[in-house]
């Protein structure tokens, strides 16, 4: 039959990947279970089929919200317009970033403080 030997390829692949993912730690790896991350805020503003609005807060200084809406729905250039924004926490040096970005018809358009400028 025509695609089985890639079938059970990727059936194989993906039960390596299970097992190697849900190992326990080797007897020198250390696992920190000491920091437990609370979700503080969940706002989500589900605005229909013309667009979305999402975002959360956990408490380890993690954060993401994002809007998207139609542009031309129902033509042949339809599109979704993105803009958002994430935070994330530094887990060495403990600074906090902020990316915001515009996702549209010209690509993913990230900006922050520490990216570099074009």
């Amino acid at each position: 039959m025509p695609g089985y030997n890639l079938k059970f390829q990727i059936i194989v692949f993906a039960a390596v990947v299970a097992v190697a993912i849900a190992r326990p730690p080797l007897s020198n790896e250390t696992v920190d279970n000491s920091q437990t991350v609370v979700v503080k805020e969940t706002p989500l503003d589900n605005i229909g089929i013309d667009g979305y609005n999402f975002g959360y807060e956990l408490s380890n200084g993690q954060a993401h919200q994002e809007s998207a809406q139609v542009l031309n729905a129902g033509q042949e250039n339809e599109s979704l317009a993105v803009r958002g924004s994430f935070t994330y926490v530094d887990p060495v040096t403990n600074v906090r970033y902020t990316v915001n970005y515009i996702a549209d018809e010209n690509g993913f358009q990230p900006q922050g403080e520490h990216l570099p400028s074009v």
